[in-house]
């Protein structure tokens, strides 16, 4: 079979309950069991099929709605699901055949026997690569569909390759191999580690997403009785799917409207003020609601995934921007608030009227050009998006902040504890269960990847008359920033579930050294935070495979043919949509109904100027309009302290400890692209199921809520798609009334309130 030529494993040593469970974490304790049978096949042609069929789905399918009004993000539990049924269907109805490939003196069987969890494990691995994006996509799509210049087909490539691919390798010089748990690396991130791989994932063990799965992965496998009265888990799945696509017509094609109800602006259609405070989409949201699934998730995860103080604190976050900074700077005319539209990610020149960022940079070269924006306009921000980027900064310090308070000690004791000579003790059961059953990757395997992509890198970079405009050592730069906020980020996202957005320091930081140079701020910060954000997504994948103990090298083959292929449908679908749908993401020569947006990419484009052509210096530096938002680093570092110090003084209120503020900063992180209407929403649907629910019918949640979600979720994105292809091609995107378009007619909330200022089409003259 293929997974005996690729592990090449020691003699099997089985390990049972007798074994003591040790196991520092208690969630892991209680959950996940201490047997194994390494007799189990593992990457079967059952799993290349199914893993490599659900990832190219899910890679086009997410790729597909990035650039939608209503962006979504399909999850991997929908392919985990409908993997289980064909996978055992397969394995009855495939004969046992044995296939022999010529000159590699490999074999394989058609049909090694009965569907195995550990298959089903890896076909979920492969297919979660097509679920987190490829954000260097939005480089192609901010060139050709922003800033209407061409890019070198392979430059695109080899980009959207290079940051998703490159291996995070054990390098740890004074241990031995023999002594490794497991092959601590990371795809998708262009740094080789030291011992942090093995600090970062025991701190990842507790992650409960890791349990979640764990345990739905083992309720899947195990021989299901169908309640009396009630549903399996898959009828749940395939009859909530079923639901939630036929449903999903209305709000997508018949009734797009409901996707936002604006109450107040149904009643005061001729006030300004009062359509800023109650639209869903353009203002507060104050009175808003949905009725449909992709509001409340589009920019989100899933709220029935969100545990409860995590939804207090996003919520707490949420308040304090939305109703109470953004409220007091705008009517008191901060950053000339009153002079530019209330909530908005697009750029502004003095006078109020749109940015013409023609004049200002140089056609030839791509970069600023100093004289013409000297003589033109300093840039300006609606003060929502200056103020998000004050919480940004905030966020950052935050985080380190808070780690260094909280989980200082830990760290230290987890980094001598990997430093020891006696690292043995650091395995705990099911560490042990893998050493004495599986071979480690071997560490060639990650210094051929490791070398071969940052070289690719670099003459990605370097080559192609230099258009990417980075420089070799700005991808070694990039590559020291990430391994620098792995661990701080690692710890948040392992107790909160919640990963704070750090992009905006690797964009700062190429700014001040590169100013002027857009394409370099946008690659720079790909190769820096996403390398960083992947590395731990893709860690906390591999401790799943750890659980679940399945072989390292099987692992390792999965993921990173998992990203390859995801990378290359992502990049594929983009550019086919690019260049197929005409005048995808502007929005000016769209019509009105369309969904092709391009939300996310729109802000991706705008900090492309701030960070990248006119640089951080001009716009936060001394004498610049924004320089007082330096002053939310200072408030990030301390607000954390009283958090702490009141923890040590009152250690039986277990409540403050939950007070985390890189997540309450980080809870609008998302804002823009996101409205208020999504926001209200997924604290609705999260509410509702994480505390009603959860509450009066904890056996059905524990059942059906993460089963539900998932099926939400696929059913919604597959009329979507089929909706696209049967109408969308026709340049049919809704049924004429007034309720087929995406809009909470609030359209005055757009207009300026102070005098003089630049009148857009619709909204009144202030006197």
């Amino acid at each position: 079979m293929a997974s005996a030529v690729l592990d090449h494993d020691p003699p099997p040593k089985h390990l049972d309950e007798d074994e003591d469970n040790d196991c520092p974490i208690e969630q892991v304790r209680l959950t996940v069991p201490t047997t194994d049978d390494p007799s189990q096949p593992c990457l079967t042609i059952r799993t290349w099929i199914l893993g490599i069929v659900g990832c190219v789905l899910l890679a086009f399918v997410n790729q597909f709605f990035s650039y939608r009004s209503n962006q979504l993000s399909i999850s991997s539990v929908c392919v985990q699901i409908l993997a289980l049924p064909i996978g055992r269907w397969m394995a009855r109805v495939l004969p046992p055949t044995i296939i022999r490939i010529p000159l590699l003196n490999w074999s394989f069987s058609l049909n090694p026997g009965p569907f195995t969890m550990k298959e089903h494990v890896l076909v979920t691995i492969i297919a979660s690569s097509g679920s987190g994006g490829n954000y260097a996509v939005g480089i192609v799509t901010i060139v050709k569909a922003f800033y209407h210049r061409g890019i070198n087909t392979m430059a695109a490539m080899l980009l959207t390759q290079t940051t998703q691919v490159t291996i995070f390798t054990p390098l740890n010089p004074p241990l031995k191999k023999k002594q490794f748990l497991i092959c601590f690396f990371f795809l998708r991130s262009p740094v080789a580690g030291i011992r942090l791989g093995r600090i970062v994932q025991e701190i990842l063990g507790g992650f409960s997403v890791h349990v979640c799965d764990s345990i739905q992965c083992r309720a899947l496998n195990e021989e299901e009785r169908r309640p009396k009265g009630g549903l399996s888990r898959l009828q749940f799945f395939l009859i909530s799917l079923g639901c939630s696509f036929a449903y999903y017509i209305v709000p997508n094609y018949l009734f797009p409207a409901i996707g936002s109800v604006s109450v107040l602006c149904l009643i005061w259609k001729n006030s300004i003020p009062i359509q800023q405070i109650g639209s869903g989409l353009r203002g507060l949201g104050v009175g808003a609601f949905a009725i449909d699934w992709a509001t409340a998730t589009s920019w989100l995860q899933s709220p029935i995934a969100a545990p409860p103080f995590v939804l207090v604190n996003v919520l707490a976050g949420y308040v304090i921007l939305i109703y109470i900074l953004m409220p007091l700077c705008y009517w008191t005319n901060i950053y000339h608030a009153r002079r530019f539209t209330f909530l908005t990610s697009h750029l502004f020149e003095r006078g109020g009227a749109p940015y013409d960022l023609d004049r200002i940079l140089d056609a030839e070269s791509f970069s600023l050009d100093v004289r013409q924006y000297e003589s033109y306009s300093d840039i300006y921000m609606s003060t929502f998006f200056a103020i998000s980027y004050g919480i940004g900064f905030a966020t950052l310090t935050a985080t380190l902040s808070h780690v260094f308070l909280f989980d200082g000690q830990y760290m230290l004791k987890l980094w001598r504890q990997a430093t020891s000579k006696a690292n043995e003790k650091f395995l705990d059961v099911h560490g042990r269960m893998m050493k004495a059953n599986y071979a480690a990757v071997p560490q060639w395997w990650f210094l051929v990847i490791l070398v071969s992509m940052t070289a690719l890198s670099i003459y990605a970079c370097e080559g192609f008359g230099g258009a990417l405009q980075l420089p070799y050592w700005g991808i070694l730069l990039a590559i020291a920033m990430a391994l620098f906020f792995t661990l701080p980020i690692g710890i948040i996202g392992a107790t909160t579930n919640t990963f704070p957005g750090l992009n905006i320091i690797t964009e700062m930081v190429i700014g001040y050294i590169l100013p002027g140079q857009p394409m370099a701020n946008v690659v720079f910060k790909t190769y820096g935070y996403i390398s960083m954000s992947q590395a731990i997504t893709f860690l906390s994948d591999f401790k799943l495979g750890h659980y679940m103990k399945i072989p390292p090298k099987s692992m390792f083959v999965a993921q990173l043919v998992g990203a390859v292929i995801a990378n290359a449908c992502y990049f594929g679908t983009a550019w086919w949509l690019l260049t197929s749908v005409p005048n995808i993401c502007e929005t000016d020569l769209l019509p009105p109904d369309t969904p092709w947006t391009c939300p996310s990419d729109s802000v991706f484009f705008s900090a492309s100027i701030i960070w990248g052509v006119v640089g951080p210096y001009r716009m936060f530096g001394p004498g610049s309009i924004y320089v007082s938002l330096n002053y939310f680093f200072l408030i990030g570092l301390l607000a954390p302290v009283p958090v702490y110090v009141f923890h040590r003084l009152f250690p039986e209120k277990k409540w403050i400890r939950l007070i985390n503020f890189p997540v309450i900063f980080g809870a609008t992180g998302m804002m823009p692209p996101a409205k208020a209407i999504n926001y209200n929403s997924w604290f609705v649907v999260g509410f509702t199921f994480n505390y009603w629910v959860f509450k009066r019918h904890k056996q059905w949640w524990g059942r059906y809520a993460y089963v539900l979600s998932a099926a939400l979720d696929a059913g919604t994105s597959f009329m979507a798609v089929v909706a696209f292809f049967a109408l969308g091609n026709y340049d049919i995107y809704a049924v004429n009334w007034w309720g087929g378009v995406l809009d909470d007619y609030c359209p005055l909330a757009n207009c300026p309130t102070e005098a003089g200022a630049y009148i857009p089409n619709g909204c009144p003259q202030i006197q």
